[in-house]
């Protein structure tokens, strides 16, 4: 098949919802700098119950279980896993180098691309012993989403397991543990790998052949999406680079006049 069939037939619309959620998460910690970095008494909504309750953790369900689904897709997971493992381990060094030696205290331990890398490893885990054993696809299915089911609703009750350890071993778990660093971004792995599986096996079912469930869109949804799916093709460079690069800005536009 020519690369410019494979393009025609790639699951733009995968790339248009991690776009999004890449878009509201650039604005959520952009706001979260201009409120808590810089002291500006705008974004209230960031202490708003409703937010927490139901707005990010959509920003998030839609960000990991896109990644559930584009890992479907992948020719190479192993390499992919290795690439975002380098990734996350080099944002945990950026984070603490940053916070030992500077006033920013922006430690990040476990966050969505730890979450992220465990599950492409795990999904990889899953394809291999489909292959070896040749189970069904349909059971392997059924088995995965059941797990990633439990994964989640353990996720919802793992507070009970809070302080239960003082081992920084259970902290990727979802365990809160006593005399934990101050930590700008987290995010477990109960409930969140259980909506990386889930999404594993929506794209399983629905992206079998690859390709995208929506070939015949015109050329305004085109010229309408096509800006957002870059953002969501470059989406793990673009969560790498974007705090230093706005944290800079807002610094220039809010800190720098002050000082003059």
């Amino acid at each position: 098949m020519s690369r410019k069939a494979l393009n025609k037939d790639r699951a733009w619309e995968l790339d248009f919802l991690r776009g999004i959620a890449i878009l509201m998460m650039v604005f959520m910690h952009m706001s979260f700098d201009v409120r808590y970095e810089f002291r500006v008494d705008t974004f209230s909504y960031l202490d708003a119950g409703w937010f927490w309750s139901f707005v990010h953790p959509v920003i998030v369900v839609l960000f990991v279980s896109v990644s559930g689904m584009c890992c479907t897709l992948s020719r190479n997971n192993v390499k992919r896993g290795l690439k975002l493992l380098a990734a996350t381990l080099a944002f945990y060094l950026a984070t603490y180098l940053i916070t030992a030696f500077t006033v920013v205290n922006c430690l990040i331990i476990f966050n969505v691309l730890a979450v992220i890398t465990c599950g492409i490893f795990l999904y990889s885990l899953i394809t291999f012993i489909e292959r070896k054993t040749k189970v069904s696809s349909n059971v392997i299915n059924l088995i995965m989403g059941l797990i990633g089911l439990y994964i989640v609703i353990c996720g919802c009750n793992i507070h009970e397991m809070d302080y239960a350890s003082k081992s920084l071993m259970f902290l990727p778990v979802g365990f809160e543990i006593s005399g934990t660093p101050y930590m700008a971004d987290y995010m477990p792995l109960f409930p969140w790998l259980g909506v990386f599986l889930i999404g594993c096996v929506v794209g399983r079912i629905c992206y079998k052949d690859k390709k995208t469930l929506f070939a015949g869109r015109g050329k305004l949804m085109k010229a309408i999406s096509r800006p957002v799916e870059f953002l969501g093709r470059h989406s793990l460079i673009i969560y790498l680079a974007h705090q230093p690069i706005v944290f800079a800005i807002l610094y220039l536009i809010i800190e720098l006049p002050k000082a003059g």
